[in-house]
């Protein structure tokens, strides 16, 4: 077992991991600094999801090591794996993922809620996230009344609230149109510099990816040195842009 290098908050050597048989990781290493933001690009089924998921300690690689602050969650049980989710890290996926029963402003301050944090100072903190994304004024509403691009903030403001070490972000604006997927981009990416908070973020969109400090690419559940992007477009025309990583 190799220690990992002091400035990465994260990392990883060597992962492998298949589902059903079919790979999706074929010994992926990445290392993620504090503080940065960085893109995993590739097409669909890349492999993007399942790296996140094996970063964020969902899943245990059949193979490798994952590292976050010198500590191994690739050797972790299950509960010690969920405590380091809910206290270190936040999740922001593709769709919402947020409790029906309840209201907006609970939903953003439920990770601090399940930590014990006092109803008020949780709210509190969930209501100015909620103002910053622009939706402040829902917060008593319950998700189906919001559309999908104000359910979208929520869960970002849900991330946000927590004040994590580090926010996993699987597609977040893969369902939404150019402007909202701008200032949600924008919200996020402003905040985590401002609070020093890494951010991982799998994309295949290219003007995605161009907001990051650093990218790196799948294809074929493996590393490479260049992949090709749709730039996607608000009437589903796409055009095909390579990045280099």
């Amino acid at each position: 077992m190799v220690a990992p290098p002091d400035n990465d908050v994260i990392w990883a050597r060597s992962l492998h991991h298949s589902h059903n048989g079919s790979p999706a990781l074929g010994g992926v290493s990445v290392g993620i600094r504090d503080g940065e933001i960085l893109a995993v690009t590739g097409p669909r089924g890349s492999g993007k999801t399942t790296l996140l998921h094996c970063l964020s300690g969902q899943l245990v690689p059949q193979e490798g090591e994952v590292w976050f602050n010198s500590v191994p969650v690739h050797t972790m049980g299950p509960r010690l794996r969920e405590q380091l989710r809910r206290e270190r890290f936040a999740w922001i996926a593709p769709e919402p993922q947020l409790v029906p029963e309840l209201t907006t402003w609970e939903n953003a301050a439920l990770p601090l809620l399940l930590r014990g944090t006092s109803h008020r100072a949780a709210k509190k903190a969930a209501l100015e996230w909620l103002e910053r994304l622009d939706i402040a004024t829902l917060a008593k509403k319950r998700p189906h009344a919001l559309l999908q691009a104000q359910r979208q903030r929520v869960s970002v403001a849900r991330a946000l609230t927590a004040s994590p070490s580090v926010i996993f972000a699987d597609e977040p604006t893969a369902t939404l149109h150019r402007a909202d997927r701008t200032q949600l981009l924008r919200t996020l990416t402003t905040a985590a510099r401002s609070h020093g908070i890494t951010v991982v973020l799998a994309t295949h969109d290219v003007e995605v990816a161009a907001l990051a400090d650093r990218a790196v690419a799948l294809l074929d559940g493996r590393r490479v040195s260049t992949v090709t992007l749709p730039a996607v477009s608000d009437t589903e025309g796409r055009s095909a842009c390579s990045l280099s990583v």
